[in-house]
Parts: C-alpha cells; structure tokens; sequence
C-alpha cells in the first residue's frame, strides 16, 4: 500500500488547464484508469500475502522502494525540474512523511502474514476518517457536524470487525490499524507540504529517504529467491509504479473529489481476490462492519462537497 491516496499531491501538481479541460469531458476515463489501478494495488497485496512466507518484509520493502526511486528520478527528469526536485521547505517534514510511509508499508505486509486481504482491507479502510480527524486537529480545517456523524459510522464499523470484549479479538488485528493512522499522518503532512513543494519533490523524498532506510535492513536480511520468486519481486515492484501512474493519469480527467468513491473499490478487489485466490471467507460481522466504514467515508466525501 502506501501510494494509493494522492489526492493531495497530484491534484495540486497536475496541470490545472488539463485537469480542468478533460474532468467535463472524459469523467468516464477518469474512473476506469482510477479502477484499475485499485485493482492493481488488490493484486499487489495479493502478491506480498504469498512472497511474505518466505521472505522478509525489510526485502520486499526494499525492492519496491529502489524501484519506486527509479520511477521518481525519472518523473522529475520528465517534468524538466532536475536538481531543483531535491529542494523542499520543508525537509524535516519530508523526512517524517518518508518514514510514516515506509512504516505503513512496513506495517501493512506484516498484517497480511495473519490476516486475510478483506480483513485487513477493512480495517484499513478506515484511515481518510482518521485523516479527517487530523486534519481538524493538525491543519486547524473546519470539520462540521456531518463529517463527525461521518467518522463515527466508520468508527462503529471498525468495532463491529474487531469485536472487543467477544472472545474473537485478536492483537493482530491493531497492525492495520497502526498502518492507517501512519497513512492518516502521511496523508495530513502531504497535504501541508504540498503548498510549497512540488509532486516531484514529494516523490523524490518519500522514494530516496524510504530507500536509505529500508535498505540498511533489508540487506542484512536478503534471502536469496528463486527464479519464480524473483519474477513475482518484479511484478510487485514494477505494478506498484504502474498503479501510480494509472492514478495520476486519472486525476487528469476527472477531479479527486469524483474519484473519491471509487478508492473504495480497493476494499472490494482486495474481498474477492481473497476469496478467489486465497479461499477466505470474510464473516458476516467482517461484511457488515467494512459496510459501515464505507458508508461513514462516502457520506464523509458528501459533506464535504
């Protein structure tokens, strides 16, 4: 995970002429090219559920970040920004970002070796009410009523999964949680940053600093893969750039606010890749409580528009 919502980011970095010129016209693009890069963020997590078995999480981190420094070195080279992409003002808040985004990757496929994909999406699922929550706090926005109503839906749909107090708790069901709060921080500080700072240089900080980082234990712990094993680090890695740029080419035919909902989607990809592919069966409390939190987010967008 980790890259799905740019919102912030590429809204205020894409061209606002093209954005504006082709969100009347081709809405439709817009919502195919942000579907299927949700499905293409399902099917990663699909893949790190099968490679965590048997690697450790550092090294798959690891490759996906060195990969994702490729992809924004090259972005930055493409926009013509060159040297100037590695200059923010707000370094030490980029830094902090960089390492919440590292944890909640982190975090994330570490859930993932005891929870299902619709277990864990569901949890997850629950970080743009979190963020919301935040962003009144931390960025002083005004929240309102109906957003509050929002939140405590998508509240009452979390306890409803996790069921404490029901003998059914268990503690690993906290680490999606962990990693939607780290994504909520990332997503408020993306916000912050991104008056002053560039996409780029949004990108170029989280890919460098999370690469660095993740790399000092990675390394000690790389295990070496098979040829099959080492294809499918490949298709991680590279699906994950695809997906980003999938979503970033949709912000440009349609608004963030109408793309929104369909983040959603995610939850919904990631419940039937689970079913199909890894023979779970989400239960009817799972069902019921990812109902709510879904609900709680849609209203959440509503009032907000």
């Amino acid at each position: 995970m980790s890259e799905v919502q740019l919102d912030s980011d590429g809204t205020k970095n894409s061209s606002p002429s093209i954005a504006a010129g082709f969100a009347t016209v081709r809405p439709q693009l817009g919502i195919f090219l942000c579907l299927l890069s949700m499905l293409i963020f399902a099917s990663q997590d699909g893949l790190t559920k099968v490679l965590v078995k048997d690697f450790p999480v550092a090294q798959l981190v690891m490759v996906r970040y060195w990969v994702f420094v490729i992809f924004a070195l090259g972005y930055a080279v493409y926009q013509g920004r060159g040297k100037t992409s590695f200059r923010s003002r707000h370094p030490w808040l980029q830094i902090i970002r960089a390492l919440l985004a590292v944890g909640e990757t982190v975090l994330f496929a570490v859930g993932l070796r005891y929870l299902g994909l619709a277990e864990m999406h569901a949890l997850y699922a629950v970080f743009p009410l979190m963020a919301l929550a935040l962003a009144g706090v931390v960025l002083e926005e005004f929240i309102g009523v109906r957003r509050w109503i929002a939140a405590a839906i998508g509240f009452t749909g979390t306890l409803i999964i996790l069921r404490p107090g029901a003998g059914v708790f268990e503690l690993a069901a906290l680490i999606p949680l962990l990693a939607a709060l780290a994504f909520a921080v990332f997503n408020v500080l993306t916000r912050r940053i991104s008056q002053h700072d560039s996409f780029a240089t949004n990108m170029l900080f989280m890919a460098g600093v999370g690469a660095l980082t993740v790399t000092f234990v990675g390394l000690p712990a790389w295990v070496s893969p098979t040829p099959a094993q080492g294809l499918m680090m490949g298709i991680l890695s590279l699906t994950g750039v695809v997906a980003q740029i999938l979503f970033i080419q949709a912000l440009k035919y349609a608004t963030a606010s109408s793309l929104q909902p369909f983040n959603y989607a995610l939850l919904v990809f990631a419940t039937l890749i689970g079913v199909i592919v890894f023979a779970e069966r989400p239960d009817t409390w799972v069902l019921v409580g990812a109902t709510l939190v879904i609900v709680g987010g849609l209203y959440a967008i509503k009032a907000r528009s």
